[in-house]
C-alpha cells in the first residue's frame, strides 16, 4: 500500500465502556463511553478506542431526510445549538412523496449535547480524551476475557510497562471482536488459565495477502471456499500469493488441529500438489467442461488487420443534457445521445437524471408528469415492501429462517462497504442505514434470491448518485435484472461469460490464451470478481461510476464488459508471459491491479478491440453471436461504423432462454451452427 492509501476498517462497534476509576472524581466509578475500530493502516493491522466525544465532527454531520429516502447536511457553527431546525441546510429540497410512510422511517440518530465554549467543557472533553489509545496487534501478547454479566476485554502486551485499560462491553460485541482479530493473529487458550488467551502472530504477508479470506484459523482454505464462495471471491479469491505453500507448511499454522487430508486436499486444489483438478472445483456449480464449451468454426490464426485508433470526449455537461429534452420533458435524439454518453461519459452534476433512463427507471418518451406521477407510484409500491420486512416482528423472525439468514448477511456486509467513501464513512451514518433498508426491502421484492453476498457493491454506487432511497432501489432494480444470474445458485451465468471470455481471447491473441491454458488458467477464474460485480472492487469510486454509466448505454456492442476485461489482460499479458508467471503468481498479479488501472485507456482500448472485431472478414459465428452482431438489424444502427449497434435498454428481451441476453447471460448456451458440415476448435 501506499503512504497516502486512507485506512480501511475491518471491524467497528459503539457502546464499549472503559470504567475510570479516578480517585479525583466524584463518581466512585466514571463510565467512558466509546467506540472500538480494528483498522488496516498500510499492511499493519492496529486496534483503536477512541471516546464519542472525540470521533464526532460537528462540521459535515449527515441525516436522513423526514421520509428516510434523502440525505440532507447540517450547516453548525461553534457556539450555537444545533437543535434549532433554521441551521439545517438541505442539499437537495426533497419533499416526501407519500408522508404517510414516514411511521416506517429507520432511520435515526441519537442526540447530541450541543457544544459549548465554556472552559467546563474544554475539561470535561479533556478529561475523557485521556483514555483514547491505539496499539498494533503485532505488539499483543494475550487477551484476558472476564465475564461480569457483561464480557470484560484485558490486554496483555509485549512490552510490560505498557499498561491500557479494560474494556467493557456493556453492549455485546466482544465475540465479533476477537473473531476479527483471528483473521490476523493466531489465538490459543492458555493450557493453565482458560480466561486467557495467548497470542501469536503468523507471517505477515500471508495475513496481508488473505485479509478477510480466513474468518477461522481453524478453517481449511477448501472449507471457506466451499461454505461461502462470494464472500471469498470478494475478499480473497484473487489474494492468493506465493506466501501460500510455504505458510501452510509453516511450524506456526501445522500447529492448529486440521487433519492431514484436508491440508493436503487445500494445496491440491489450490494448484500447489499434484493432478491439479483446477480451481472450477472450488466453487461449486463453476466446472466447465468440455461439452459445454460451444462450437468453433475452422481458426488458423485468423489475421484481425491493425488495431484502430479512438477518440473520447469530454463529459456531458448538464447544458447538453437540458438540450436534449423538450418542453414536456422527453429525451430527443436518444441514439446521439447515447453515442455521447458512452465517448465521454456524464458530469456527476446529471448523473442522478441520467441514470433513471439508462437503467430503464424513466422511459426515454415520458414527460415530467409522467415521470412524477411514475414516481408517486413506485414510493407507495417500495414502502409497502418496506412495511412488509420491518413489521414483522422478532417471535415471527425466529421462525423465519430464510429472513434472519438475509438480515445478518446484510448486516455483515453493509457494515464493510465502501467505508471510506464519505457517503458510508464513520458510525451511526445514515447512509449505511440506507443501504441496509434497500437491501432488505429488495428481499422482500424477489423472495426466489433474497440476498447474495456482493449485491451490496452494485447497490453502493447508486445510492451515493441517487441519494434517495426510493430511486436508488428501483434503479437498483433495473441493474439486477441484467446482474441476476450471477447470484443464482446454479451459476449459470457466471460460466457463460467465463466461457465467452476465454472464447473472445482465443480469437484476439491465440498466443497469450495458449500460455494461460498451460497455466491451468484457460478458463480465466482470475477474471471471477471482474464479472461477478462489474469492476467495483478493481477501480476507484468516480471511475466505477464512468464506466458503468458507459457500459448501460448498450454500446458499441453486446457484452462490452467482456471486451474490457480483454482489454485488461491485453495491456498485462506481457508481463505476465516474459516473468514466466505460473497459476498462482497470476491470481496474485490480477488482484494487484486493483484500484491501478485507468479507466480512459481501458475504454480506449476496449473500443478499438471492438471495431478490430467487427472489421474482420468470416468473422467466427460464436464470436458474433457473443457480441450481438447477428442481431444487428433488430435494433436502430447509430451513424458511423465505429460505433457499431445499439442495444436499447428499453428493447424487448428475446422470449427464448437460449438466446443470448444483452449483459452476457442465457441459461442454456446455444451452439452455433456448423459451417460446411464441420466443428472443430481453434488451432495455433
Amino acid at each position: 500500500m501506499s503512504a497516502d492509501t486512507p485506512p480501511k476498517v475491518l471491524f467497528e462497534h459503539e457502546g464499549v465502556f472503559i470504567h475510570s476509576n479516578t480517585e479525583d472524581s466524584e463518581d466512585q466509578d466514571l463510565l467512558v463511553s466509546g467506540f472500538l475500530r480494528i483498522i488496516d493502516k498500510d499492511g499493519e493491522i492496529i486496534v483503536e478506542y477512541k471516546p464519542l466525544e472525540d470521533t464526532v465532527d460537528p462540521s459535515n454531520m449527515l441525516c436522513a431526510g423526514k421520509d428516510s429516502s434523502s440525505v440532507m447536511e447540517w450547516a453548525y457553527c461553534p457556539g450555537e445549538e444545533r437543535s434549532s431546525p433554521q441551521q439545517a441546510v438541505v442539499l437537495e429540497q426533497q419533499q416526501s412523496y407519500e408522508t404517510e410512510w414516514d411511521m416506517i422511517n429507520a432511520v435515526s440518530f441519537p442526540k447530541r449535547k450541543p457544544c459549548s465554549n465554556g472552559e467546563g467543557a474544554l475539561n470535561h472533553t479533556h478529561e475523557k480524551s485521556k483514555w483514547s489509545f491505539t496499539f498494533s496487534v503485532w505488539d499483543l501478547r494475550s487477551i484476558t476475557v472476564k465475564e461480569e454479566g457483561w464480557s470484560r476485554l484485558v490486554f496483555g502486551m509485549k512490552e510490560p510497562p505498557t499498561s491500557l485499560p479494560s474494556l467493557h462491553f456493556h453492549q455485546g460485541g466482544s465475540e465479533g471482536f476477537l473473531d476479527c482479530l483471528r483473521r490476523y493473529i493466531i489465538i490459543t487458550e492458555a493450557p493453565d488459565d482458560e480466561t486467557c488467551l495467548l497470542v501469536s502472530t503468523p507471517n505477515r504477508a500471508l495475513s496481508q495477502s488473505f485479509e478477510n479470506l480466513l474468518d477461522d484459523n481453524n478453517y481449511g482454505l477448501v472449507t471457506k471456499l466451499k461454505k461461502d464462495p462470494y464472500v471469498t471471491t470478494l475478499g480473497g479469491f484473487s489474494k492468493v500469493t506465493n506466501y501460500i505453500f510455504d505458510a501452510f507448511r509453516g511450524p506456526e499454522l501445522e500447529q492448529q488441529q486440521r487433519k492431514p487430508h484436508e491440508e493436503v486436499a487445500d494445496l491440491d486444489i489450490l494448484g500447489l500438489g499434484e493432478d491439479i483438478p483446477g480451481l472450477g472445483e472450488v466453487i461449486p456449480g463453476l466446472e466447465i467442461n468440455q461439452q459445454e464449451e460451444p462450437g468453433f468454426e475452422v481458426i488458423t490464426r485468423m489475421d484481425l488487420g491493425a488495431r484502430p485508433e479512438v477518440t473520447r470526449r469530454e463529459p456531458l455537461s448538464a447544458e447538453d443534457w437540458a438540450k436534449h429534452q423538450d418542453q414536456e420533458g422527453r429525451v430527443e435524439n436518444v441514439p446521439q445521445l447515447k453515442k455521447i454518453i458512452f465517448k465521454g461519459g456524464l458530469c456527476h452534476a446529471v448523473r442522478k437524471e441520467a441514470w433513471k433512463f439508462l437503467l430503464g427507471y424513466y422511459t426515454w418518451d415520458s414527460t415530467y408528469d409522467e415521470r412524477k406521477g411514475q414516481q408517486r407510484r413506485k414510493t407507495d409500491e417500495y414502502f409497502r415492501m418496506k412495511l412488509q420486512w420491518k413489521s414483522v416482528s422478532e417471535e415471527q423472525e425466529r421462525r423465519n429462517s430464510r429472513l434472519r439468514d438475509c438480515r445478518s448477511l446484510i448486516e455483515k456486509d453493509v457494515n464493510r462497504t465502501d467505508r471510506t467513501n464519505r457517503f458510508y464513512e464513520g458510525i451511526d451514518n445514515p447512509g449505511l442505514v440506507l443501504l441496509h433498508d434497500v437491501l432488505m426491502t429488495y428481499c422482500m421484492y424477489d423472495f426466489d434470491l433474497g440476498y447474495v453476498q456482493g449485491m451490496s457493491d452494485l447497490l453502493s454506487p447508486i445510492l451515493y448518485v441517487m441519494d434517495n432511497e426510493v430511486d436508488a432501489f428501483w434503479c437498483f432494480v433495473s441493474f439486477m435484472d441484467q446482474m441476476h444470474q450471477n447470484f443464482e445458485e446454479p451459476m449459470q451465468g457466471m460460466k457463460t461469460q467465463l466461457i465467452q471470455l476465454s472464447t473472445l481471447l482465443r480469437l484476439l491473441d491465440l498466443a497469450f490464451w495458449n500460455y494461460l491454458e498451460s497455466q491451468d488458467s484457460g478458463y480465466l477464474y482470475f477474471c471471477f470478481r471482474w464479472l461477478l460485480i462489474r469492476f467495483k472492487r478493481e477501480l476507484s469510486y468516480p471511475d466505477v461510476l464512468r464506466l458503468w454509466e458507459v457500459m448501460w448505454t448498450g454500446l458499441p456492442c453486446q457484452n462490452f464488459h467482456l471486451l474490457v476485461c480483454c482489454a485488461i489482460l491485453d495491456s498485462e499479458k506481457r508481463k505476465i508471459m516474459e516473468e514466466n508467471y505460473g497459476f498462482n503468481e497470476i491470481l496474485k498479479h490480477i488482484n494487484e491491479l486493483s484500484m491501478k488501472l485507468d479507466i480512459e485507456e481501458i475504454l480506449h482500448k476496449s473500443e478499438a478491440i471492438c471495431m478490430q472485431i467487427r472489421s474482420c472478414k468470416d468473422l467466427p459465428y460464436s464470436i458474433s453471436e457473443i457480441l450481438g452482431f447477428n442481431t444487428e438489424s433488430k435494433f436502430p444502427r447509430l451513424e458511423g461504423r465505429e460505433f457499431g449497434t445499439l442495444d436499447s435498454p428499453q428493447s424487448p428481451r428475446p422470449t427464448q432462454r437460449q438466446e443470448v441476453f444483452s449483459n452476457g447471460h442465457n441459461r442454456h448456451y446455444r451452439e452455433p451452427p456448423t459451417h460446411n458440415g464441420c466443428k472443430v476448435s481453434f488451432i495455433s
